[in-house]
């Protein structure tokens, strides 16, 4: 009896530990009213970019695209060198730019004349960016920075406050949600996040704790941006505590109406569905 009892006890535990690390926050007023922005709305990733790469990734073609269709859109953004924030998604410029480098040891000044995937679109500055996005939605994912984390943040932002738009953040650092958290905590913010086994670059404690939320309880996001894929236990009891839920990245060919039917906001790439679906 008394092992039993202690068997059960440990469970709840367990069970109570389990639900503080996975639970998202609660919404601010001024987060709630900029949600409402995203409540139904496909988004575009990086931007309306094309499959054959003659509009790329997070430029600012892409962007225009997407403002003239009426999606929201996702956008890149990490530091230059000299502290410039640009829209940009990897690491180094290799993929992107035909440069084996590390954007991060560029300054703004290199960075500005380097064409994207061949084209005469060249790296944009998000305050650029957002001259054209007006008050469409934008969801900004900010790239892990390590110890450049809390600057990245700051200069979003500055960055975005100086724009006054709709906006929210993402990032898979949970750290930087936990900044926007405490400085920001009016800023609509969400959690990506994605199956352990698909984490890339990080150790296998660090994968399982991202990718079955365990590190919610640093950030308190609003929202949980999980990838198209089977979710987890522990993903599916923390959205099972309502927060808003996005999906990312649908792609031709997935059950698309399934996709918006199950989320509050869809991150769609390579088609053009309805741009509100609520």
């Amino acid at each position: 009896m008394v092992f039993t009892v202690s068997a059960i006890g440990l469970v709840v535990l367990l069970a109570a530990a389990l639900v503080y690390c996975i639970a998202p926050g609660k919404m601010s007023p001024d987060a709630k009213k900029t949600a409402k922005h995203f409540y139904g709305l496909n988004c575009a990733h990086r931007g309306l970019h094309t499959e054959d790469k003659k509009v790329p990734e997070n430029s600012i073609a892409a962007v225009k695209a997407a403002c003239s269709e009426n999606y929201g859109i996702e956008l890149d953004v990490q530091l230059s060198k000299d502290g410039k924030v640009i829209v940009f998604h990897d690491d180094d410029l290799r993929r992107i730019c035909g440069i084996n480098e590390r954007v991060s040891s560029k300054n703004w000044e290199e960075l500005s004349g380097m064409q994207l995937l061949g084209t005469n679109e060249c790296i944009p500055l998000l305050a650029d960016a957002l001259d054209i996005i007006g008050d469409t939605p934008v969801v900004v994912e900010l790239k892990p920075a390590g110890p450049n984390n809390s600057k990245l943040c700051e200069e979003v932002l500055k960055v975005m406050r100086e724009h006054g738009r709709r906006w929210c953040i993402e990032s898979f650092d949970p750290r930087i949600c936990a900044w926007f958290r405490k400085n920001a905590p009016d800023v609509l913010r969400g959690q990506l996040s994605r199956p352990p086994r698909d984490m890339i670059g990080v150790s296998k404690i660090t994968a399982m704790l991202l990718g079955y939320l365990l590190t919610n309880f640093i950030s308190r996001p609003h929202f949980i941006a999980y990838s198209n894929d089977p979710n987890p236990l522990a993903v599916r009891l923390c959205k099972a505590m309502k927060p808003m839920n996005v999906i990312w990245t649908v792609l031709p060919g997935h059950d698309t109406e399934k996709c918006e039917k199950e989320n509050d906001a869809v991150i769609f790439e390579f088609y053009k569905p309805t741009p509100r679906y609520k």
